[in-house]
């Protein structure tokens, strides 16, 4: 069976309007003055890792969880959005009778609900992972071909056996990606219902 799994934030989503939103009454809840750019530009890893370079290690705890509260709110309507795409290559997989795997660092509950609002359907959502813990998710769920943004992600699908499917939309560019040992870098979803159709 074809088994796809896709990175969620700047893979499938633009969910960098429910972030902004959700740092900032973070911050003015909090008084910490938190560099928003900085933390839309390196999405990727877990929210633990990111605000750990802003809060004491006694507190990354709390206000992670008083971040998922706000996001919670934040990530529904324009907070969230499909980026080019990505619902063709949702479809594209379904037309071969495959299987969609959600492989993220975002919590679970908060990846099905940034799934729901933008209307997407996956047989599986994995949450909370990243780097090694991305690399069993795939190998759990026997993911053959691995859709992410990130250098890391393109390394946890080598090191699952998957191919490794890069795309342009995150945080690192395509040079980064081939680097990384990429089969294959695309711009956008917007390629990806093709090249799938050449996959045998």
């Amino acid at each position: 069976m074809l088994i796809v799994g896709f990175d969620l934030d700047l893979t499938l989503l633009e969910s960098r309007p429910g972030i902004r939103r959700s740092m900032q009454r973070l911050s003015g809840e909090t008084g910490v003055a938190i560099d928003i750019g900085v933390v839309l530009g390196r999405l990727g890893p877990k929210l633990e890792t990111e605000l750990a370079h802003w809060f004491p290690a006694d507190r990354v705890d709390a206000m992670s969880n008083r971040y998922r509260e706000i996001y919670w709110d934040e990530c529904t309507g324009d907070g969230t959005s499909l980026l080019p795409g990505a619902r063709a290559s949702v479809d594209a997989v379904r037309a071969r009778d495959g299987q969609v795997v959600v492989v993220t660092a975002k919590s679970a509950p908060l990846a099905l609900r940034c799934l729901a609002t933008v209307d997407v359907d996956a047989d599986a959502v994995v949450g909370h992972v990243h780097g090694d813990e991305k690399r069993d998710a795939l190998r759990d769920h026997g993911v053959g071909i691995y859709v992410g943004d990130t250098v890391a992600d393109v390394r946890a699908a080598i090191d699952a056996s998957a191919l490794a499917v890069g795309v342009t939309t995150g945080p690192d560019d395509a040079r980064a990606l081939v680097s990384a040992g990429a089969d294959l870098v695309l711009d956008s979803l917007a390629d990806f219902p093709d090249w799938l159709a050449t996959v045998t």
